[in-house]
């Protein structure tokens, strides 16, 4: 029989963060709003699909929640490696879809491991320093282990190709070995070699769309009914909404169809244009309350995994909304990275349910330790 909590509430449930589930609830409910807006008042093909999956993945990660801290610790080099071997699998039996080549066919349901990468990187590389004794970390030897680690999945995912994606994988396990405390010179070295092999990889790494991505960042009218449409028209759209917005179901970039995927990357564009400033400013309060109860998990945090855990996986979140956020308002390249909880799709909501779950999961032991 459960233990009651305070008001004859179970224990299990009483543990649960619900200040943040409620607050991620609200982030959702909010996404189904603007992609029911998006469909010009219909809750398909879009909302409601989205609503059973974000249910769905939310439950999920109350069940993550409560994994134990150790199964992550002992389980995240095992788990690295079968994602690995699946991106491998991708790449030799992998379906192909809109030109890319990024899924995993199992017949009974089709997945997507470059995303199941984003966690599994951070709690690879955590596990990593974990277990580097504490006189190794200025040493070569607590660098070029976790930069294979991080290296050989980010090109593998450069080859389906998806810039994007490789790029927040990169990031996640970056910032890991940056707060692992590595010195800071090695990173201001790294950062002068991307410096200089950045127009190598410009001219002979990447792919002619991709090239023109950045082209059209740098200018985006130079091509605005071509490249450059998305951009050009997204900025037209959050412009438009000035400080309110138009209003609900009266956004006219995306209901007359000038917005391109104003339901999936730009659909903070279409939030924007009926929210205004106001609802912009929403997301940016809500996500950021998310990433610093996150920061503040990896805090209290008693191990050094959960520490470099927390801190990664918040970070990924962060990383989500600020490329997406920076990408919708032509302060970066269009990389196809979708707005958690607000875009269309299953597999980004699917990736930030398991960052919160792991998360929680950290929170649960934190307190567990707090209260002994």
């Amino acid at each position: 029989m459960s233990q009651l909590g305070p008001g004859f509430v179970p224990t299990p449930v009483a543990q649960l963060p619900w200040k943040i589930l409620l607050l991620v609830t609200a982030i959702g409910m909010f996404g189904l709003v603007v992609l029911y807006s998006a469909a010009s008042g219909s809750l398909t093909p879009w909302a409601m699909s989205q609503g059973i999956r974000f249910f769905v993945f939310l439950a999920m990660a109350i069940v993550l929640s409560r994994v134990p801290e150790t199964f992550w610790a002992l389980g995240a080099l095992p788990i690295y490696v079968i994602i690995l071997v699946m991106l491998i699998g991708v790449e030799l039996l992998g379906a192909v879809a809109g030109g890319s080549q990024r899924w995993l066919d199992l017949g009974v349901i089709r997945i997507q491991p470059s995303e199941l990468m984003k966690p599994a990187i951070v709690l690879a590389v955590a596990r990593f320093y974990e277990m580097l004794p504490a006189g190794e970390i200025r040493r070569f030897s607590a660098i070029w282990p976790a930069a294979v680690m991080i290296g050989v999945p980010a090109v593998l995912v450069m080859l389906q190709p998806d810039l994007g994606t490789a790029l927040m994988i990169v990031a996640g396990g970056l910032t890991v070995m940056f707060l692992s405390g590595l010195p800071i010179r090695l990173f201001i070295g790294g950062a002068l070699l991307v410096a200089i092999a950045a127009p190598l990889a410009f001219n002979f790494l990447l792919h002619d769309y991709q090239r023109n991505r950045v082209l059209i960042f740098l200018d985006p009218e130079s091509d605005p009914l071509g490249t450059g449409y998305h951009i050009s028209q997204s900025k037209i759209a959050i412009g438009s909404g000035g400080i309110t917005g138009k209003g609900f179901l009266q956004g006219t970039q995306s209901h007359l169809d000038y917005l391109p995927e104003g339901h999936t990357d730009f659909a903070l564009a279409t939030m924007m244009e009926e929210w205004g400033l106001l609802g912009g400013f929403f997301l940016l309060l809500a996500f950021g309350a998310l990433i610093r109860w996150g920061i503040n998990v990896g805090v209290r945090a008693q191990s050094r995994f959960a520490r470099l855990t927390a801190a990664g996986l918040a970070s990924t979140i962060f990383f989500y909304c600020a490329i997406n956020m920076a990408m919708v308002m032509g302060l970066a390249p269009v990389v196809g990275i979708p707005l958690p909880m607000i875009s269309f799709g299953g597999t980004a909501l699917m990736t930030t349910m398991i960052c919160l779950g792991i998360l929680m999961s950290i929170d649960r032991q934190n307190r567990k330790v707090t209260r002994w």
